[in-house]
């Protein structure tokens, strides 16, 4: 089974305009809801690609109810800590010559909710996978998922962490098996400038000095590389598409990258159906879909190789 966590989900109300005018009355051309939070996505993306998962994480008022009943329509499993104060953000999406976000802090999170989902993850076995994604509420402490890596440590889970600054960071003590930051992440992890792919490798490797077994590194339209534990080393690039909006498209890359390991435990498959995803989604309007991911699939195998080390 896959865990997923997403500790402050959202509603995304996204607009789309033909022109975006400040100060203005703007007529939306288009408008929709989607339901999601990093883990989440990750979530949407397994379900596509036929790997089931549950989504665990926290619910708020008739925000909360409204995002459950609809991740659940959509066949994702649920299974949210329903808070007793405060309501799941809404945050709006503005996508016009260029896309502005408007995000909301969520609702604070009080210790007994916090334990509630600690017990709940005492359902994770071993074989499973655990993927910790996204900010953390205000409310929690930076170390909130590092003690959650240590709840299931010496368990066999195999543990992904796609977070920022010190709250990935303090993570890595944990050893998991899968992080996954940005070119931008990565460079304000270690406040540096990568101008060249081989200040990128040596940052991410890096992290794993620090005690990351794999590092995967999302490069926008350049596509994205993967230091594997054994020193092996595969970059992908990514195809020539029209982007709508990058939006999920790192989480798209790590549902991706997660059901291709999966399927064959093979980095350099995961790698390019990782990028195939989060290519699949950047073209897209909201999370893609199964036959997008599919056909960019076809294209990213032929653009994936191993460039440095291993046995």
């Amino acid at each position: 089974m896959i865990w997923t966590v997403t500790l402050n989900p959202a509603i995304d109300h996204i607009i789309y305009l033909d022109s975006f005018e400040e100060g203005t009355v703007n007529r939306s051309a288009k408008e929709e809801y989607c339901f999601g939070g990093k883990g989440i996505n990750v979530s949407q993306i397994l379900h596509q690609l036929g790997i089931e998962s549950t989504a665990l994480g926290f619910a708020g008022g008739f925000t909360g109810i409204a995002l459950e009943e609809g991740l659940q329509k959509q066949g994702l499993h649920t299974d949210f800590i329903h808070l007793e104060k405060g309501v799941t953000r809404v945050n709006e999406k503005i996508i016009s010559q260029v896309v502005t976000e408007i995000n909301a802090p969520g609702p604070a999170i009080e210790e007994d909710a916090l334990k509630d989902l600690f017990e709940k993850m005492q359902n994770i076995q071993e074989g499973d996978v655990l993927v910790l994604a996204g900010s953390l509420p205000a409310s929690l402490p930076f170390d909130t998922y590092e003690r959650f890596l240590r709840a299931v440590e010496g368990k066999g889970v195999r543990t992904v962490v796609d977070a920022e600054g010190d709250s990935l960071l303090k993570t890595l003590s944990c050893r998991p098996f899968l992080v996954k930051p940005n070119q931008r992440e990565l460079e304000e992890l270690f406040n540096v400038s990568c101008s060249s792919l081989d200040e990128i490798l040596s940052w991410g490797k890096k992290l794993q000095e620090k005690g990351a077994r794999n590092v995967l590194i999302s490069m926008g339209e350049k596509g994205g590389v993967l230091l594997w534990e054994d020193g092996r080393i595969y970059r992908a690039l990514a195809p020539e598409t029209e982007i709508i909006s990058a939006m999920g498209s790192g989480d798209s890359m790590v549902g991706g990258f997660l059901a291709g390991f999966l399927e064959k435990e093979d980095p350099e498959y995961a790698l390019a159906l990782g990028i195939a995803a989060g290519t699949a989604t950047a073209c897209s309007r909201g999370l893609a879909e199964k036959t997008t991911i599919e056909e960019f699939f076809n294209v990213t195998k032929g653009m994936t190789c191993q460039i440095e080390g291993g046995n």
